[in-house]
């Protein structure tokens, strides 16, 4: 492997489908984005992408080294955030990973509230209900939903917050008030893909199917603006309904599910003083939020 730009030039073409796209996400000229992808194909022996109407095409070897290069990715970020800071000084980045609903709901305040503490930190936060290994340090702090189960983790459970079935004010004056979970009438918003969530469910002995569903998406934020609108029946979290008046829960005697709160990170990081003071922030803003 003669450079590291030459992977993340290959990533940045499998992204955007283009030397132009990806030489402007890099700010590279386009010439040098043709020769690293033409320096690789050298060193590989083989093709990396065809010319199709729609740009450039993957070929069968570099998707097969994509997951490779995006660990590479991973690796050099977790680097850079690594020497970012001293381990004893209260500066350089902290990279935390949560849900979509979690980071634009409920996250903002509390990290406003460090970053008025610790100015000198910068937080990068990637949200994505893909779980990011922690152990790769695709992240390095993560706030999940479910139990960690990966090894070498730093993890403290919160809480538990409850996801309950609102509707809005004006779809309930439209409508009324629904009785019963399987009313027809109901205009139902829920997952479509999310399998997951689909076992959680079952595990719960709470019986969806998404074809009962009007509305069916698997991003929460798409969801609960949905609800906000007026579209239907949805769920949410309880605290985060709270905050808001227009939101009047439904079927309260019918769907109760409950969700743990964790937060977690890898165990080598406990040294770094500014992740210390990160985890623990986020673990009594959390605590306070669960218990709301």
């Amino acid at each position: 492997m003669d450079s590291w730009d030459h992977y993340r030039t290959l990533l940045a073409v499998l992204a955007e489908g283009s030397l132009s796209g990806a030489a402007r996400t890099l700010g590279f000229s386009q010439p040098t984005v043709g020769r690293h992808i033409e320096a690789l194909e050298a060193d590989l022996g083989a093709p990396l992408f065809t010319r199709s109407a729609g740009g450039l095409a993957p070929t069968d070897a570099a998707l097969a080294l994509r997951p490779h290069a995006e660990a590479m990715a991973a690796a050099a970020g977790a680097l850079v955030r690594t020497v970012s800071g001293e381990n004893d000084s209260v500066r350089g980045v902290v990279r935390i990973t949560t849900s979509d609903v979690v980071g634009v709901e409920v996250l903002p305040p509390m990290l406003t509230g460090f970053h008025e503490a610790y100015p000198e930190v910068s937080i990068e936060l990637a949200l994505s209900n893909r779980q990011e290994d922690l152990l790769r340090r695709e992240a390095d702090i993560a706030v999940r939903m479910v139990r960690p189960t990966q090894g070498a983790l730093l993890a403290k459970r919160v809480g538990s917050v409850r996801l309950g079935l609102f509707a809005h004010r004006r779809y309930i004056e439209a409508h009324g008030v629904p009785q019963r979970m399987d009313d027809a009438g109901i205009a139902a918003i829920g997952f479509d893909r999310d399998q997951q969530m689909l076992r959680s469910l079952r595990e719960s002995q709470i019986h969806l199917d998404r074809e009962g569903f009007a509305l069916r998406t698997d991003n929460d934020l798409a969801q609960l603006a949905a609800l906000r609108a007026g579209f239907g029946v949805g769920a949410c979290q309880a605290p985060i309904a709270k905050h808001d008046p227009d939101l009047v829960p439904v079927l309260q005697d019918q769907f109760r599910y409950e969700m743990e709160v964790w937060v977690a990170m890898h165990e080598d990081l406990k040294t770094s003083r500014r992740m210390r003071l990160m985890f623990n922030w986020l673990v009594e803003g959390l605590g306070a939020y669960v218990r709301s």
